[in-house]
């Protein structure tokens, strides 16, 4: 199959033919039909998970056909129209047990415990728990920007974070998981602050409903506590970064909650946290990693009923042979690329 490759970190990303993948006797191999191009990409791509052995295939955020099954699986069909989230839980440890599929203790990620879905085929672990069916008329497009980004910000802003209607929430970082935040967080009938960078990135977030936009250039906690009267009651850093993680805990009222959504590899710096302020504010702060495939109907049915909108998020389509620029580019362009030609 053609796949898009690398084999130093940091180095050359090319397209190249590699050997197909079988299933395992539990999983299913997923012709897949879309891919996302993620920042957690570009970290594994530069060595800052430990999980990723060289040569390898990146790509988490897919959705697809059932092209091959395990003989013990029991639920799918070749022929399948799925997707996934990009941890995939075994289904019997004891946070699968409770229903917290997203911090099993031995979770597979496709791209990081192996080869991922910027290929024709990737193969996944433990079908039965883990694969998503598609609604009827959801394109795999959109389907694969659920995976990783849009599913995070569902369970940081829902579960996580709690956001409630009338609060303030802040987004720090306005790329795919941000842009994702601030709609999901509009859609629960909160009031939303989003901060990025650059320009166009806060104009889709203006589109997504963002009551007030904030260049991350200016005092960001100020203008985030000017605007809300006090602070926010939710502040989500979904880009990873110290700046952006301290403005986040900053931008807070008392007793507000902070969801760090966005990685923070040690090998990019360890960002300060402003503990005094956590004590004296009595301020939660939280992480969240992701969404268990047992959590997507809740998602899956406000999009249904067009309160939710992951295809907007969309805004570029490319084929695998330009994945490798824009996985090396990722955060220049802003909203949700993705491989649907492969």
């Amino acid at each position: 199959m053609r796949a898009l490759v690398f084999e130093e970190f940091g180095g050359p990303l090319g397209v190249r033919a590699v050997p197909d993948p079988t299933p395992s006797r539990d999983g299913v191999v997923v012709e897949v039909g879309a891919s996302g191009i993620c920042r957690s990409d570009w970290h594994g791509w530069l060595g800052h998970d430990p999980d990723v052995v060289l040569p390898h295939v990146p790509g988490h955020e897919l959705a697809g056909t059932v092209a091959a099954v395990g003989d013990r699986v029991r639920n799918w069909s070749v022929g399948d129209r799925v997707t996934v989230p990009f941890v995939c839980a075994c289904g019997h440890c004891a946070p699968c047990r409770e229903g917290a599929g997203q911090v099993c203790e031995s979770q597979t990620q496709p791209g990081f415990t192996h080869w991922g879905s910027l290929a024709r085929f990737v193969a996944l672990e433990a079908a039965d728990v883990n694969l998503v069916a598609l609604p009827e008329g959801m394109g795999f497009a959109t389907a694969a920007s659920l995976g990783c980004r849009f599913a995070t910000a569902f369970r940081a802003v829902t579960g996580v974070g709690r956001v409630r209607p009338g609060e303030w929430v802040a987004v720090h970082g306005c790329g795919g998981v941000g842009l994702s935040a601030v709609q999901v967080a509009v859609a629960a009938g909160a009031r939303v602050v989003a901060v990025d960078v650059a320009p166009g990135a806060l104009e889709l977030a203006r589109r997504s409903g963002a009551e007030h936009v904030v260049s991350g250039s200016v005092d960001v906690p100020a203008a985030v506590a000017e605007l809300t009267g006090g602070g926010a009651h939710v502040s989500i850093d979904a880009l990873g970064a110290a700046v952006t993680c301290l403005n986040s805990i900053r931008s807070l009222r008392r007793r507000g909650r902070h969801v760090q959504v966005g990685l923070l590899p040690p090998a990019l710096g360890r960002p300060e946290v402003p503990m005094e302020l956590v004590i004296a504010g009595e301020l939660a702060v939280l992480g969240s990693h992701g969404m268990a495939a047992a959590d997507y109907p809740a998602m899956l049915s406000l999009i249904a009923a067009g309160r939710l909108h992951p295809e907007r998020l969309v805004t570029q389509q490319l084929a695998l042979d330009d994945a490798g620029a824009a996985l090396a580019a990722i955060g220049r362009e802003p909203g949700i690329a993705v491989v649907t030609s492969f």
